[in-house]
């Protein structure tokens, strides 16, 4: 639970920082256009902060991060995120610089991050199955 919570605050403060970042970066070049970087913090908060609290209140009823799966969940999805989230940042400054056109390693590289994120979205699903199944059994008991 300690590091759900640890990732839960990591990424509010990458989100809150990923905003500050975008607004003085554009600010500084001069930039008024629509940029990736626009969205990364969104992004940071939603599908970091915000997933890892809700998986922490999953974790504090049902308890899940001792399995396996939930060790894969953990490992894929905030690799994948953290690659996602830099793939956009990286491509927000090239906007943000006037580059129309990018390598074709912007998207293979925001690709495999969001594999990984789909990997570890299901391994999660996978560390749910039982306790939920185990919940609902004692419910009807």
């Amino acid at each position: 639970m300690k590091k759900l919570y640890v990732a839960a605050a990591v990424y509010a403060t990458l989100g809150l920082l990923a905003g500050l970042f975008y607004r003085t970066y554009t600010v500084a070049q001069d930039f008024t256009g629509s940029t990736q970087l626009a969205v990364t913090h969104t992004h940071l908060l939603a599908l970091g902060f915000m997933v890892m609290l809700i998986v922490l209140a999953l974790d504090a009823t049902l308890k899940i991060s001792g399995s396996r799966s939930f060790s894969w969940f953990f490992a894929t999805y905030n690799a994948g995120l953290l690659l996602t989230v830099g793939v956009m940042v990286w491509h927000g400054m090239l906007q943000v610089q006037g580059e129309t056109e990018v390598s074709g390693a912007v998207p293979g590289i925001a690709g495999l991050g969001h594999i990984l994120l789909t990997v570890g979205m299901v391994a999660l699903l996978v560390s749910l199955r039982v306790p939920v199944r185990d919940a609902v059994a004692r419910r009807q008991a």
